[in-house]
């Protein structure tokens, strides 16, 4: 898009700064190759006259060196701000970037410059839209003041200050009026036919309050959230521009951001840190009344997370991981932690699940990344992924070195263990799912199934000496599909149930009775059934039928001697708390068809739920993700009824 109302020259800004604002050429590279990294063979672009070419103009090199160079001048005039770090670092603006060669329609600062995709049929280059610019660059002011981790609640804080200031620049420019209806409007500009509203990417005014829509969503979604949440928090601050006016606000928004909020804090610690800038730049006190009602108006004050409806005990706070599981039995935990922005290798951590005594560390520091932990109250097992592959990694809980069991190139998710018995997945080298089980005593004499041309195996669990399975193989030219039973001491190997060649077969737990596995007969329907067998292979019914007024999508099962407990979600819904996975639970023994079996939800918290892990009896641990941070959390015994 040529920029019609911009200086071509290259722009060096007003002061004592020897600071450049220069914008360089992607040519086309990936986004993903950029990122972080000053990519090589990039070219500044340039001209030997005062006029750019079509090159320049159609890339939004024109349009994101002149909207820099406006961000640039409002930090300076209206803040005394020196650049983005303050202290007149280079302002670096990269345009023309691709989606592996597609339209990219997105934009980011990387901790070093901004990126802009070259958009589609659509949309523009991102850098055509100045409060897009004025987003970005304002990232770079935050990382270099508060430097709010981007996750959860202060993800979204982050967010919500880049969205105001990108829209009080655009205001600043243009002149637009604080109570303009479209003033909140984010990337409004950006499309070639859509109207503002429908091309808008965010809008400030669109008036969400916190106890009605914040998203609980984990790290793995939206880094817990961040732009799903922003709005709450930046609507409020918007409002209070239109009430205060939009100098003075401005000028609190900056205070806050500059003098009072730290890299943890989130909404509650927003509203606070901006009533304090208020008070320092001697805001009356019928302004700073008006300030604590937006927030009010957005539902955030002290506490608001109450509202939320927590009703679990959290066990390991800011888990701050993505893809991977939980683990529990014998009254213990386990599960995999990171750092607050989820950037540090992963570690595996273990406690008791009553919250007595602290949590331990079961990895080395290594600098592999830990996951996947399963624990029997016993001892830990988990996966270690390095530069050379795989470790599947054992530790007593008692205490005592980490046990190397096996290495692989490709391991699955599925890691389980039960006294001596270690079972888990993983992938052969040319791409064949296969299960392996082992002695931690001797874990040198491993059993293998599957992992073969026409032979797959996947999903183990493990109990009380068995291993069960899933298991595909051809058979006369056919496939036979089946669930199944290994005695370990016999080597017994029992056929469960066989299963349609084009059925699913999801996730297997077993207990000292039974075996139960997730089946999807329909792919269509959006629905999976729970189905149980005696482990002999006798008594298969369901406890949660594929069909029915009650079917249930579920997608992963943790069991006890007592109680089984599936995690469903609503398939194909748009994202909500409601849609997102909930844990619900039954009777291990029940009858199928008896109500009391089908015991009901575990916890009624509104955000996701996952990874749920058994620990003894009805009690089971999960990751809970309803405030915004992804916390391991547990209850005394389950909700029930959700109403």
């Amino acid at each position: 898009m040529a920029c019609t109302s911009c200086a071509t020259a290259p722009r060096i800004p007003a002061g004592d700064s020897d600071n450049v604002l220069s914008t360089w050429d992607a040519r086309g590279k990936w986004y993903t190759d950029v990122g972080g990294v000053w990519p090589e063979g990039v070219q500044e672009f340039g001209s030997p006259t005062p006029a750019f070419g079509a090159e320049a103009t159609d890339s939004g090199a024109v349009d994101a060196h002149w909207a820099a160079g406006q961000v640039y001048d409002y930090f300076k005039g209206k803040h005394g701000r020196d650049s983005l770090d303050g202290r007149g670092m280079t302002v670096n603006s990269l345009v023309g970037v691709t989606d592996y060669g597609q339209p990219y329609v997105n934009a980011f600062w990387d901790g070093q410059k901004m990126v802009y995709g070259n958009g589609d049929a659509e949309y523009r280059p991102l850098s055509a839209a100045m409060d897009v610019v004025g987003h970005e660059m304002t990232h770079g002011v935050i990382e270099h003041s508060a430097n709010l981790v981007y996750a959860g609640q202060s993800g979204a804080l982050n967010e919500a200050i880049a969205d105001y200031f990108g829209n009080a620049i655009e205001a600043d420019v243009y002149g637009i009026p604080a109570t303009d209806p479209d003033s909140g409007l984010l990337g409004e500009r950006l499309c070639r036919t859509k109207s503002p509203r429908e091309c808008a990417l965010r809008d400030l005014g669109d008036g969400r309050t916190t106890a009605k829509s914040f998203l609980g969503v984990g790290f793995a979604t939206d880094s817990g959230g961040v732009h799903l949440n922003s709005t709450i928090i930046g609507g409020a601050l918007w409002d209070a521009r239109e009430d205060l006016g939009a100098e003075t606000m401005d000028k609190i928004v900056y205070r806050a951001l500059t003098e009072y909020l730290t890299p943890l804090d989130g909404f509650t610690e927003a509203r606070a840190a901006v009533l304090a800038a208020a008070q320092d730049l001697a805001i009356p006190a019928a302004g700073r009344k008006t300030l604590q009602r937006a927030f009010t108006a957005h539902g955030i004050a002290p506490g608001w997370e109450s509202a939320l409806g927590m009703d679990a005990d959290v066990l390991l706070d800011r888990i701050n991981t993505s893809n991977t599981n939980l683990g529990g039995g014998g009254g213990w935990w386990a599960a995999s932690k990171s750092n607050e922005d989820g950037t540090e290798p992963y570690s595996v951590w273990a406690g008791r699940a009553d919250g007595q005594g602290t949590p331990k560390p079961m990895s080395p520091n290594d600098g592999r990344y830990h996951v996947n932990p399963a624990t029997d109250g016993k001892t830990v097992v988990w996966q270690a992924y390095g530069s050379d592959g795989v470790d599947v990694l054992a530790r007593p809980l008692a205490g005592g070195p980490v046990k190397k069991l096996w290495h692989g190139r490709t391991p699955g998710s599925s890691v389980d263990v039960d006294g001596d018995l270690v079972a888990f997945d993983y992938v052969t080298y040319g791409g064949r799912r296969a299960v392996a089980y082992l002695s931690i005593k001797d874990p040198a004499n491993v059993e293998t199934i599957g992992g073969g041309t026409y032979y797959r195996a996947w999903a183990p669990s493990v109990g009380h000496g068995k291993v069960a399975y899933q298991e595909r193989r051809r058979v006369r030219a056919e496939y036979a599909v089946s669930t199944r039973v290994i005695d370990v001491a016999t080597g017994e190997n029992t056929a469960v149930q066989a299963a349609a060649d084009g059925s699913s077969l999801g996730p297997t737990a077993i207990n000292g009775t039974h075996v139960f596995w997730l089946l999807d007969d329909d792919a269509t329907d959006g629905t999976r059934a729970l189905r149980r067998a005696a482990l002999d292979g006798s008594g298969v019914v369901d406890l949660s039928p594929e069909t029915g007024p009650n079917a249930l999508n579920a997608y992963d099962l943790t069991v006890s001697e007592d109680r089984v407990t599936v995690g469903s979600y609503l398939a194909g819904a748009p994202l909500s708390n409601e849609s997102a996975p909930k844990l619900y639970q039954f009777d291990a023994v029940g009858a199928p068809d008896d109500p009391a079996t089908r015991k009901g939800r575990v916890s009624c918290n509104r955000g996701e739920q996952s990874s749920a892990a058994a620990v003894g009896g009805s009690q089971v641990v999960w990751l809970d993700s309803t405030t915004g941070t992804t916390d391991a959390v547990t209850r005394a015994r389950p909700a029930g009824r959700c109403d």
